[in-house]
């Protein structure tokens, strides 16, 4: 499965590691801005946080990880929550437009889409945290170790994983 690849496997695992970070941190930091993003080699941290408190994070996350909290994998300001947020609302407002002849037929059906973006942002809402689960990250870690920890200036940090 496409999945299973290894550059794509391997971006997913440092996903649910980053999430997982993300969530520690969060404890500790409540008002505190912080995002992250995955690659297959590790991860980049946003924010003004610590690099020991990045690194007893990161490392926690990792052993909860291993332990079977897979339900850390999952945050709430994913990207995939925020893109599939805005696209299925987008894609299900613009169907019914899209075969419309005239601009008065539009107009008309305004309502409509208006309704149908309604139904996919309730609908993405349960979505986006599937996808997340399933697709974009994987809590199973296997063998994969935290090889670096670095601040690479004020506000990021790399986590690099093998």
């Amino acid at each position: 499965m496409i999945l299973d690849l290894p550059l794509i496997l391997e971006t997913r695992k440092n996903h649910a590691l980053e999430h997982a970070t993300l969530h520690l941190l969060a404890r500790k930091y409540k008002n505190q801005s912080m995002a992250g993003h995955s690659n297959p080699t590790g991860f980049f941290l946003l924010g003004d946080i610590p690099t020991d408190d990045v690194v007893a994070c990161a490392n926690e996350a990792h052993t909860r990880l291993t332990a079977g909290e897979s339900g850390l994998a999952v945050h709430e300001g994913c990207g995939t929550n925020l893109v599939v947020g805005a696209l299925l609302p987008a894609t299900f407002a613009w169907m019914p437009l899209r075969g419309a002849r005239s601009t008065f037929w539009r107009v008309g059906l305004i309502p409509f889409a208006l309704a149908l973006a309604l139904f996919g942002y309730f609908l993405s809402k349960p979505l986006g945290p599937w996808l997340q689960k399933y697709i974009t990250t994987e809590a199973d870690l296997g063998n994969m170790q935290i090889v670096d920890i670095r601040l690479v200036r004020k506000g990021v940090h790399r986590i690099v994983t093998k």
